[in-house]
């Protein structure tokens, strides 16, 4: 497949990638192109803005939690019928699980994808200084190339010009545009009300702002030039054969509390012969019916949990569901849903589905985060304690067990190697986040076990 593509990164986090790489899909599409976003790391909000401007669903590409010929995979078929594709980047171009390698950053997928680098600077209170910033981010690695520089927070034109002729004399690489210091073009906080405000499109009107902003102050014609656009193969190591007949159908909790799946999870459950049938607990969308397998992703319950415990129904026919043995995975905000309860941070305590005996109280610090590799313990029926798969956990809230716990998983990170989670029959639950394209052979798995659970209820 041979697609123009660009990664936005950044010299830090904070410098404006996401509000530049927003900015350049929604121009770009407005100009009649299909484009399509990509995400570096574990980041699921990201990916709902590009897929809100797109109108494709984006998707993650992670280089620690999945081999290089699997993110060729992921890009390639993500890339399928598009004309650009537009990869933000994570924290600072360099930046990835560790100080002494590339490992997880935008630079290695760069690499992986051949994809050159868009760099964003922010050059306030800067001039010829931001040449020095750019020359440093150009000799750093041999196998990155930065192809154009985005000047971001310029005083003004005038200002942007300095910028420009410094860049271009001592770099030898233009400086494709700029934006203003302007609060209008700040992203909203990336937490609260986010996803629902998404959804009832009500950041329509910062989007538009963003591809205008773009369309006048961005050379929109140079960088599409410039754009890496060499073919790249793609290697079947996820989806190798033909998709396999639909065997089950697996519920999806899907909703403004329950929206942080990654789309190559799905994709494979479906793969190995599983229909996704999607329900909101959020809207008082009982388990639907038929159904052999339950899927609860992180998200927002702590932001919805009085709807959530009023949902009494809900609540019941998830515990039901359960506790006669539908194999469940619950990650995150799904563990957090499936507990005795939710603390908020205000104090308010509110009753959740009780099959994960202990309760969620919610921090207001970062309580955990950070890449993990995982191995099952005896009772995880998804994932066996032989098996290695990745993930990360990122969450503000911790959970207080009310009795002694049969574990699911052994995590390890950089803080140590913990036992995590609750494991009973056919339910999996804990903080960490998997992602299937590390371990393909966990969503086969799991499709194997609702066969066994379908035929034998």
């Amino acid at each position: 497949m041979s697609i123009r593509r660009i990664i936005v990164a950044g010299t830090g986090s904070g410098v404006g990638k996401t509000t530049v790489a927003i900015g350049l899909m929604a121009a770009y599409k407005e100009l009649g192109y299909q484009v399509q976003g990509f995400k570096c790391g574990p980041d699921y909000i990201d990916p709902t803005y590009q897929t809100a401007v797109t109108g494709r669903i984006s998707r993650n590409l992670d280089s620690w939690m999945c081999e290089a010929s699997v993110m060729k995979e992921i890009f390639v078929r993500g890339g399928q019928g598009a004309d650009i594709a537009i990869i933000e980047g994570v924290m600072g171009l360099f930046d990835g699980k560790d100080p002494l390698s590339d490992v997880g950053s935008a630079a290695e997928i760069a690499k992986i994808t051949n994809s050159p680098v868009l760099l964003v600077v922010d050059c306030g209170g800067t001039a010829r200084s931001a040449a020095a910033i750019v020359k440093g981010f150009q000799t750093f690695s041999k196998d990155v190339r930065l192809c154009g520089i985005v000047a971001n927070r310029v005083g003004s034109e005038g200002h942007f010009q300095l910028i420009r002729q410094a860049v271009e004399a001592e770099c030898g690489i233009p400086v494709v545009g700029y934006l203003l210091q302007d609060t209008q073009l700040i992203m909203p906080e990336r937490h609260l009300g986010l996803i629902p405000s998404i959804e009832r499109g009500e950041l329509q009107p910062l989007f538009e702002l963003l591809s205008d902003t773009i369309q006048q102050s961005f050379d929109l014609a140079l960088l599409y030039h410039i754009m890496g656009s060499e073919v790249i193969d793609c290697p079947n190591i996820l989806f190798q054969t033909p998709k396999s007949k639909s065997k089950v159908r697996i519920a999806i909790a899907k909703d403004e509390a329950f929206h942080f799946y990654y789309q190559e999870n799905l994709e494979l459950l479906e793969y190995y012969g599983a229909e996704l049938v999607f329900f909101s607990p959020l809207q008082g969308e009982k388990i639907p019916s038929e159904i052999h397998g339950l899927y609860i992703g992180g998200g927002f319950p702590e932001e919805f949990a009085g709807v959530l415990s009023a949902q009494k129904e809900v609540l019941r026919s998830v515990e039901q569901a359960i506790q006669d043995g539908i194999p469940t995975l619950a990650e995150c905000g799904g563990f957090m849903f499936l507990s005795e309860s939710i603390e908020t941070i205000g104090g308010d305590v509110y009753p959740m589905v009780g099959i994960v005996p202990g309760r969620v109280k919610m921090m207001s610090k970062l309580a955990a985060i950070g890449y993990r590799e995982v191995t099952g313990t005896s009772n995880n029926f998804l994932i066996r304690p032989n098996d290695h798969v990745r993930g990360h956990e990122f969450h503000y809230s911790t959970f207080i067990p009310s009795e002694e716990l049969t574990p699911s998983y052994v995590s390890s990170g950089r803080q140590g190697t913990k036992e995590e989670g609750f494991a009973k029959n056919n339910l999996v639950a804990g903080y960490t986040h998997i992602h299937f394209g590390s371990s393909p052979k966990t969503a086969k798995r799991w499709v194997e076990q609702c066969e066994s659970y379908k035929k034998n209820s």
